[in-house]
C-alpha cells in the first residue's frame, strides 16, 4: 500500500473517459456514498476528466440524464435484497455498452451486483475500485459472495482505500493477494457544490439564540451512529446538541431523550442544504459519535473541515481518526462512553480558544487533503494510471 502522490500535469493533455458504477445515484433519495461519487466525478470534471455514472433506479425513466458532474445512465433495479439493487438484462447491456466508450471503469465497493456486472461483461478498459467499506453486518451476504469478490479485487488494476487507517485494519485490503494494489485517496469535497448561503431560519426553528453555544450531529439517524451514547453523554450537560437528520432509528432515540430527561436535545429532522450550512456555520463542534465499523469515513467530518469547525468522534479504526486528527482538529474519544463524550464536550465549551484553533487546524487540513482540487488531482492520476499500465 501507498499513499497516493500528487502530479503537476502541466497543460492537462490527458482527459479520460470514465465510467463510475454504483448501485443508486442521484436524482433517486441521496446518500454519502452517492455524494462521494458526486465529488469525485465533479473535482475530475473540473479538470478535464469525462465522466458517466452508471446506476439502477426503481424508476429509470430518464434513462439518461445530464448533470454538472456527468452523464448518469439508469436501469431498472429490480429488486433489492439486503440494499443490494439488482438489475436485469438491460443493465448488462447498457453497462457494457458504457464500458465500451470509457477508457476507464470506477466501482464503488460494497455493492455484489457489480460484481456480475464485471464477471458477466468483462470489459476492455482498465477497471480500478474505490472500496468504501468491508461487508460488516450481512456476514451470511459475506460467506456468499466470498469468492466472487475476491475474483473482482484480483481483476483490479488498483483499489482505493479512502484513509490509511482502513487499509491498515480491513482484513481485505491487507490481504497478500490485493494489497500491493492498494491506493490511498482520501475522500473530499469540491467547496463551491455547497450553497453560498445559509438559512437561519433553522436556528430560530429549533430556539437557538444568536451566538448560543450548541453541539452538531449530521447524518441519517442509523443503528451505526452512536447516538443512544450521545443522548446519555447530553442528559449530564446543560449545553444544547442538534440532532440533525432523519432515519428509522429517530422514534426510538426521541423517546430515550424523554426518558433521559434529554430536555437540550433538539432533533432537528431532515435539513436543507442551505440549513445545513447554517447549522454547521453556527455549531461549537460537531460530534460524530459512530461506534461501529460501519462508520467507515465520516464524510460529515470533512464537512466540518471546511467549515472550520472542530469535531468529536470514537476510535473505531477506521477513516474517522484519519479526517479528525486527535488533539490537532478535534478530540477522538473511545467508542460507547457516554462519559468520554461528555468530558470531550466539557473541554471544548470550558477551555478558552480551544475550538476556534482546532477549527483553524481543520480548515487547514480540508485544503491541504480533502480539497475538491486535492481530491480531483489524485484521482484523475490514478485513472490516468491505470490507462497507461
Amino acid at each position: 500500500m501507498r499513499q497516493h502522490q500528487e502530479t503537476n500535469y502541466g497543460n492537462n493533455e490527458l482527459n479520460p473517459a470514465v465510467l463510475h458504477v454504483y448501485r443508486t445515484y442521484f436524482p433517486d433519495p441521496p446518500g454519502g456514498l452517492q455524494e462521494a461519487i458526486r465529488q469525485i466525478a465533479l473535482s475530475t470534471a473540473m479538470l478535464g476528466a469525462r465522466n458517466t455514472v452508471f446506476t439502477l433506479s426503481p424508476q429509470p425513466r430518464p434513462a439518461v440524464i445530464e448533470r454538472p458532474e456527468a452523464t448518469v445512465v439508469r436501469s431498472r433495479s429490480w429488486a433489492a435484497p439486503a440494499s443490494c439493487d439488482l438489475g436485469g438484462p438491460d443493465a448488462f447491456r447498457e453497462f457494457a455498452a458504457c464500458a465500451r466508450r470509457s477508457d476507464v471503469v470506477h466501482y464503488l465497493f460494497p455493492w455484489p451486483f457489480l460484481d456480475v456486472l464485471h464477471a458477466v461483461s468483462r470489459p476492455r478498459a482498465p477497471a480500478v475500485l474505490t472500496y468504501i467499506s468491508d461487508v460488516v453486518r450481512q456476514r451470511w451476504l459475506n460467506a456468499a459472495y466470498g469468492p466472487l469478490m475476491w475474483r473482482t479485487l484480483k481483476d483490479m488494476r488498483f483499489i482505493v482505500a479512502n484513509a490509511p487507517s482502513y487499509a491498515a485494519t480491513s482484513p481485505v485490503l491487507s490481504h497478500p493477494a490485493i494489497r500491493d494494489k492498494v491506493r490511498v485517496i482520501p475522500l473530499g469535497i469540491e467547496e463551491s457544490s455547497y450553497p453560498k448561503q445559509g438559512d437561519e431560519r433553522i436556528l430560530e426553528r429549533l430556539g437557538i439564540a444568536s451566538g448560543e453555544p450548541f453541539f452538531l450531529f449530521l447524518g441519517v439517524l442509523r443503528y451505526y451512529k452512536g447516538l443512544p451514547f450521545l443522548i446519555q453523554a447530553a442528559s449530564k450537560l446543560k449545553t444544547r446538541i442538534v440532532v440533525a437528520g432523519s432515519g428509522h432509528e429517530s422514534g426510538a432515540l426521541q423517546q430515550q431523550a424523554r426518558q433521559a430527561g434529554a430536555d437540550n436535545v433538539v432533533f432537528a429532522g431532515q435539513v436543507s442544504e442551505a440549513e445545513k450550512v447554517s447549522l454547521l456555520q453556527s455549531c461549537l463542534a460537531l460530534v460524530l459519535p459512530s461506534h461501529l465499523r460501519s462508520e467507515a469515513y465520516g464524510m460529515v467530518l470533512v464537512e466540518a473541515s471546511m467549515f472550520s469547525k472542530p469535531m468529536i468522534s470514537c476510535e473505531i479504526g477506521t477513516g474517522t481518526s484519519f479526517v479528525n486528527a486527535h488533539e490537532q482538529t478535534g478530540l477522538v474519544v473511545p467508542p460507547e462512553s457516554p462519559a468520554a463524550l461528555e468530558q470531550a464536550m466539557r473541554t471544548l465549551l470550558s477551555e478558552h480558544g480551544l475550538a476556534a484553533r482546532m477549527g483553524v487546524a481543520a480548515r487547514q487540513r480540508y485544503e491541504s487533503m480533502f480539497s475538491g482540487p486535492a481530491l480531483g488531482r489524485a484521482y484523475l492520476e490514478l485513472f490516468r494510471e491505470a490507462g497507461m499500465v
